[in-house]
């Protein structure tokens, strides 16, 4: 099982030279700043990932402030959480546009006004506008740049580095749990969601963190990776393209179009021309200016975005990425599924005694935060595949989900969800991988639809699974089901390497034919 660069598939061709002249690395690649940006995108896991695993604390009081259905209430989180991952390519736009610290810090702003407004819901469906819309939309505009930032900042200990962020995750789940329960208590939930509002506005600060790197850093950072993969023969070989802009945090002056070159330059002229003339002309010359630097950076930033998607270079193009968004339709589902009806089960086989003691879903948030540390470390390690890694967790996980419905003790249960949360440590190696098949000039974007993706399946999973056990009043089926989409994801993904290297073979038997 172990993968070429052919069998993962680069569409996005380099005719550029990289020299043998030695580089030395940038400190702050691997090391320096770098793991300022691993506490950053950590903190921003805890205050949105961990948040919004503990919204389950709120639903309980807007049940009972509102006196609404038990479905349409949840639709409250499921749409702040599935909103959060569905804007993943939108937020690519921004990025690409005015940066990874920009978008985060006015995503940072918006998430908190979305807690604040949302402590004066008269009912239900205003939630839905505050808290499921525009919180969700400001919690996208942060968690996609923190995770862009580190796969950026990072190229020897990628995994790593990922697996320590997203533990912020489990940390987070814990931590807001906690807080949000004694908020509530104390000074009710309106109030709660006020002062959580105030905590948010750190996102502002984790986004100030997120110091854009130069563009001969990135092309120092890309020397490094050549010659790594070179002397090491790493099975999934990184990105063969010369980054002397990565299209999310800076812009070479050299490539500006020459049409927006001479719009600045005509208005530069102008300006220097009517120095003589009254302040009021200037001023007015001066807005004009900033109009239209600004209108330059959005077209730029727009035609990277629209080519990743809908250009030549489409990252559509590549198959075994399209096999990645289509596992990710069916992923994320199977991993939110046991969260929210494990309760029920362990109800219906009389365990609530036991679950009371340790709740069988905070086994799977701790084991969960040491999977994401444990396999970014196995994945780092020098000969070891991370496509393999990250395999080798869907398949465990998919078991599983398919037999945890056989376990019927609380021992079973636990031991099964212990490996639920272990297997689930590939969410920490989904940015490598994705970074892997698309290179870090596309990875913005690329995650962007991987995560939309998952938060599709966040999204109707779980009311698909209560839909299920309404047909046929058992939760057996909503795993079984879940399972085996889960695992004509992981298919997709094993199929379409033997695919991409097969045709190319293929096409050098026909050309030698010929």
């Amino acid at each position: 099982m172990y993968a070429s660069r052919e069998d993962i598939g680069y569409d996005f061709g380099d005719d550029s030279k990289v020299g043998s002249k030695p580089v030395k690395p940038n400190p702050n690649i691997d090391g320096g700043w770098a793991w300022m940006i691993v506490l950053s995108s950590f903190l921003v896991h805890i205050l949105i990932m961990g948040s919004q695993m503990a919204l389950g604390i709120l639903n309980m009081e807007w049940l009972e402030e509102f006196n609404q259905s038990r479905g349409l209430t949840a639709w409250v989180s499921s749409l702040s959480m599935g909103i959060t991952l569905i804007v993943g390519p939108f937020i690519g736009l921004f990025i690409s546009m005015c940066g990874c610290r920009k978008t985060a810090i006015i995503g940072g702003i918006l998430n908190a006004l979305g807690w604040i407004l949302s402590a004066y819901a008269s009912n239900v469906h205003y939630l839905f506008l505050t808290f499921g819309v525009t919180a969700g939309v400001g919690s996208g505009m942060v968690y996609l740049p923190a995770v862009v930032m580190v796969g950026q900042y990072f190229q020897k200990r990628r995994a790593l580095a990922q697996g320590l962020s997203t533990t912020g995750t489990g940390f987070g789940a814990f931590l807001m749990t906690a807080l949000l329960k004694y908020l509530c208590t104390e000074f009710g939930w309106r109030n709660a969601m006020f002062i959580q509002g105030a905590i948010s506005l750190n996102l502002c600060v984790c986004g100030a963190l997120m110091r854009p790197l130069s563009p001969k850093d990135i092309s120092e950072k890309y020397v490094v990776r050549s010659n790594s993969e070179d002397n090491q023969a790493k099975a999934l070989s990184h990105s063969a393209e010369t980054i002397k802009s990565n299209g999310v945090l800076s812009e070479e002056p050299e490539k500006k179009e020459a049409t927006n070159e001479e719009v600045l330059d005509s208005v530069q002229h102008i300006e220097i021309g009517g120095k003589s003339k009254s302040g009021r002309k200037m001023y007015g010359l001066r807005i004009l200016k900033t109009v239209s630097q600004l209108t330059v950076t959005v077209r730029k930033g727009f035609a990277i975005w629209y080519s990743s998607y809908f250009g030549a270079a489409s990252l559509f193009t590549n198959r075994v990425f399209v096999a990645f968004v289509i596992w990710a339709l069916f992923a994320y589902s199977s991993f939110v599924i046991p969260f929210i009806h494990l309760p029920e089960i362990v109800k219906q086989y009389n365990l609530s005694s036991q679950n009371n003691i340790f709740p069988l879903t905070s086994i799977i948030a701790i084991v969960h935060i040491f999977g994401k540390v444990i396999l970014g470390i196995i994945s780092d390690l020098p000969c070891i595949s991370t496509w393999n890694v990250f395999l080798m967790a869907n398949f465990t996980l998919v078991t599983c989900i398919l037999t945890l419905p056989l376990m019927q003790t609380y021992v079973s249960l636990a031991v099964v969800c212990a490996l639920i949360g272990f297997s689930s440590g590939y969410f920490s190696l989904m940015p490598v991988v994705t970074e892997d098949l698309v290179g870090t000039k596309h990875l913005a974007n690329a995650y962007g639809i991987i995560i939309c993706a998952n938060g599709i399946s966040a999204l109707l999973g779980p009311p698909f699974a209560g839909w299920i056990y309404d047909i046929t009043h058992k939760y057996d089926f909503s795993f079984y089901i879940s399972g085996l989409l889960y695992m004509v994801g992981i298919i997709f993904l094993l199929i379409q390497p033997c695919i991409q290297k097969k045709q190319p073979r293929e096409k050098s038997m026909e050309e030698a034919q010929v």
